[in-house]
């Protein structure tokens, strides 16, 4: 296989002896009933059942050092009962559900869910020449997705994965290598496997089309687990158990920010917000690119002390800023460039990365002539995490990390672990952790934003937030923005997103794809307008017709506050991505699959972005079993096909799913005057009974829920004879009301009343089939809707 230039002549330099599994002999197995052991010629696999949808593989090899560069999986073994059974022929592990039966001769593992044969390991572990390579076999007919961030469409079998976290600027509609390759794929029957090694190599999704995947490590372990289940929600809740959930964000995170490469002086942040606040367009955060630290772009970078000249009073800018309710974030990189002012300090601490005679290595690369911070020495950290501690108690409200991969990593950097081959696609993982840790010791009170371009499985435990890097400002960028956040959500990082607008190139704006883009960002998890400062990113700057647009656009995302934030929960307590891929709630639907053309949003909505210009109208699927509302217009489409809906610059095709609750807020400005005093639930009828939990807390305080301090609210509805009944409830004493809104409605209804008999007003839009119950109803109350009989 063809693995590239650099790699190649890695392998050419040496040769070892090769041992397949064919050529394997079982000798002894050892159950300690937590692990089993199973001794072969070679080395010893080491079998350990995680939980019933979860097992772990790892092969130790003999006489040889066996490096550790696992970061992605927390579980550990122990909490699940199994049993094994020996044969003459064979050794059975089984779970309630996951199962691994080992043959003697020849040596081979099949992996079992439920009776289900998912995949085999064949050729076991090998040593070709330098690479750590294995390779497991899957059935001809699997679509595989994974692999980290990439635009090869949903469908990766049959591509050659490289595993090097790395930066592609201005990318458009393919991209083979990103900023996070995770080392794991996903298979269409519904299991996933996770090879938790952060060494650089390879992971071949079949790309020779013989049914097989193989991954090749330059060092660590062979290590992987194999995760199932029915139900996709359930893969994902059984991965994300794994590898950590998302803590919840701060509430403002939703919000929206202002943002670009970059702000120059103090001057500059303030007048922009108050453009902002002069177009009455919400905003919760301010991010100021690498100008706080130095004049320029070059030999400034890890100065990271104010620069004066341009933020003389940084503190009194902060202060200013938060009194209106908006965040200030700033930019960091791991680098300190020899012409730093920190230089000296960094040396004389001893926290970089080193040379193989223990020397500060320093080389060249675009910002200038650098060392790099050590983030897996301990030491290096608690340098860096000081740094961080003096500006959050100075008020800065969020981190951005930039340049993570890192941007250039030499190979023959040493770090106190390993090469930087052997670490580097951990590097932005521990970058995170170490923020996310400094946080709980430092402030345990504040929920931590840390914006992270590169990271490893299992980097949402850290609360990343992740986005699709230097995408280009073009149809083209937009065009690949849904596949890279779906994918990435179905591998627990559900926070990636774009730089809305699209963030490299272009000589002038383009006013409708701006638009466009950011439309779909109401639909995306984090609403994050960043470009190149040539071309203002900032809708203040823009045109009054494009402004307009923008405008109401971020107007909607601040109302869905109440739905987003619910979305949030769910995703931190059981991994549920927030761009869900149509599949995961129409499994049936084979043909949804390889679907990007659309996606769910949270529970109830459908989203389909417009990713060309001059639509005049567009062709949308529409999953079976349920009826779809059209969000703008409220024409009512039956599932199961196509439709074709007339376009307008107003907004982007999005539907509701009959049976949905969507909750919205009712307070206007940034996320410093949020409350639920007044809640609109707007309630699309179905047939059957549905129901909703709706979760709040005070968007502030970390691990809410299991302090007790955050309330659930719930919503039903149900239809019995010509009686609408919507009832709504809370875990605590609440003083919200609520005001419903119901579509779907035909005919004018009879009759409203409450609980008690008494009548409620309301009114009727038969154009929209909608009713508004002008009074707004107590929570823990019930309203009933006498409709017209049929």
């Amino acid at each position: 296989m063809n693995h590239g230039i650099k790699l190649l002549a890695l392998t050419l330099l040496f040769s070892a002896l090769s041992i397949s599994a064919s050529a394997r002999k079982f000798k002894s197995y050892q159950d300690n009933n937590k692990e089993v052991s199973i001794r072969v010629n070679g080395g010893t696999y080491v079998i350990s059942p995680i939980s019933k949808k979860i097992v772990h593989i790892e092969f130790l090899q003999k006489r040889r050092e066996n490096k550790d560069f696992s970061y992605g999986a927390i579980a550990e073994p122990g909490n699940v009962s199994y049993s094994v059974t020996e044969t003459s022929d064979s050794l059975y592990i089984k779970t309630e559900g996951i199962e691994v039966h080992i043959g003697k001769k020849p040596f081979e593992m099949q992996f079992f869910y439920n009776g289900k044969l998912l995949l085999s390991d064949v050729e076991g572990f090998e040593r070709k020449k330098k690479m750590l390579t294995t390779e497991l076999s899957i059935s001809e007919d699997e679509i595989l997705f994974g692999g980290g961030a990439r635009v090869l469409g949903m469908n990766r079998r049959g591509n050659n994965l490289q595993l090097y976290n790395c930066a592609h600027y201005g990318y458009e509609t393919h991209s083979e290598l990103m900023n996070y390759t995770i080392p794991m794929f996903i298979s269409s029957k519904k299991y996933a496997v996770l090879f938790d090694n952060a060494s650089i190599g390879w992971l071949d999704l079949d790309s020779e089309g013989e049914n097989e995947v193989e991954y090749e490590t330059v060092s660590g372990t062979i290590n992987y687990y194999v995760i199932a289940d029915d139900d996709w929600y359930g893969l994902t809740e059984a991965y994300t158990s794994l590898t950590g959930r998302q803590p919840m964000p701060p509430r403002w995170a939703f919000g929206n920010f202002s943002s670009r490469f970059g702000y120059h002086s103090q001057e500059e942040v303030l007048n922009t917000i108050e453009k902002f606040n002069e177009d009455e367009i919400p905003v919760d955060a301010a991010i100021i690119d690498i100008y706080w630290f130095g004049k320029g772009i070059f030999d400034e970078m890890g100065n990271l002390e104010w620069y004066r000249d341009s933020f003389p009073e940084p503190k009194r800018m902060i202060s200013k800023l938060e009194n209106q309710g908006v965040k200030t974030i700033l930019v960091t990189e791991p680098f300190i460039l020899t012409t730093s002012n920190r230089w000296e300090e960094a040396v004389e601490n001893d926290v970089l990365a080193t040379d193989k005679k223990g020397n500060p290595y320093t080389y060249d690369f675009y910002f200038g002539n650098t060392g790099l911070i050590d983030i897996f020495d301990p030491l290096a950290r608690d340098w860096f995490w000081n740094i961080y501690k003096e500006f959050t108690m100075q008020g800065i409200g969020g981190w951005w990390g930039d340049l993570g991969e890192p941007e250039v990593h030499p190979s023959d950097l040493q770090h106190i672990n390993g090469s930087a081959d052997e670490v580097h696609n951990a590097y932005g993982h521990e970058w995170g952790k170490m923020i996310y840790k400094g946080y709980q010791k430092d402030f345990p009170e504040q929920r931590p934003f840390i914006l992270m371009r590169a990271g490893f499985a299992g980097s949402q435990r850290y609360g990343m937030i992740p986005w699709t890097g230097d995408v280009n400002r073009t149809w083209g960028g937009l065009y690949s923005q849904p596949e890279i956040s779906l994918q990435m959500g179905m591998q627990g990082l559900a926070y990636m997103h774009s730089d809305l607008g699209g963030f490299a190139g272009g000589d002038t704006i383009d006013n409708e794809l701006y638009i466009r883009w950011l439309q779909y960002g109401v639909f995306q998890p984090i609403y994050r307008p960043h470009a190149q400062e040539h071309i203002p990113a900032e809708p203040v700057f823009q045109i009054d017709s494009t402004k307009a647009h923008a405008k109401a656009a971020i107007v909607l995302r601040y109302k869905l506050l109440p739905y987003i934030y619910n979305m949030a929960h769910e995703n931190h307590v059981s991994g549920k991505p927030l761009m869900i891929p149509l599949f995961y709630e129409f499994p049936d639907n084979k043909h949804l699959l390889t679907y990007d053309s659309a996606y769910l949003w949270g529970d109830a909505f459908l989203v389909a972005p417009i990713k060309q210009p001059g639509v005049n109208e567009m062709q949308v699927y529409l999953p079976e079993g349920k009826s779809w509302t059209h969000f703008n217009s409220n024409q009512i489409f039956q599932g199961g096909r196509y439709v074709t809906v007339p376009v307008t610059i107003d907004h982007i095709p999005v539907f509701v799913k009959s049976g949905s609750f969507i909750p919205m807020s009712t307070t206007t400005g940034n996320t410093s005057k949020y409350n639920i005093d007044v809640l609109e639930m707007h309630y699309y009828v179905d047939k059957g009974e549905h129901a909703y939990s709706m979760y709040h807390d005070d968007g502030v305080t970390p691990d809410a829920e299991e302090k007790g301090l955050s309330t659930t609210f719930s919503f039903k509805a149900g239809i019995a004879g010509d009686v609408l009944k919507l009832t709504s409830g809370s875990d605590k004493d609440s003083n919200s009301l609520v005001q419903w809104f119901i579509h779907n409605i035909t005919d004018e209804p009879v009759a409203i009343t409450d609980g008690s008999g008494k009548p409620m007003e309301f009114s009727w839009d038969s154009d929209k089939n909608l009713i508004k119950i002008d009074t707004a109803a107590a929570i823990n109350s019930e309203v009933n809707i006498l409709l017209q009989k049929k």
